[in-house]
């Protein structure tokens, strides 16, 4: 908006600062660029308290979920069996017992 006159202009400062009930000698608050400071501070805290959270907490506890489900087949390995052990497999170590009951 442009005024032909500095008094005009004058004139619509005045009932602006009427209007909206405040004084010009008032400081009204933060200033864009220092919310924006602000802000910008919080969400770097907020960024890396989520790094931390997902480095610390996140990323090991999907790695321990993982280990549970993945099925690894275990190593088939040869029973090892002495000489005399095996030799002696081929006689018979255990016999039927007779029930004395029936006999009797």
């Amino acid at each position: 908006m442009h005024f032909k006159t500095h008094t005009e202009a004058m004139e619509n400062i005045l009932d602006f600062f009427l209007y909206n009930e405040i004084s010009p000698k008032e400081k009204l608050g933060p200033t864009g660029r220092t919310i924006e400071a602000k802000l910008l501070k919080r969400i770097n805290a907020v960024i890396a308290i989520m790094r931390d959270v997902e480095k610390t907490q996140t990323k090991p506890t999907v790695a321990m979920l993982q280990s549970l489900f993945v099925m690894e087949e275990p190593n088939k390995k040869p029973l090892i069996v002495e000489k005399k052990y095996a030799e002696e497999k081929k006689e018979v170590r255990f016999r039927e017992r007779r029930n004395i009951k029936n006999e009797l």
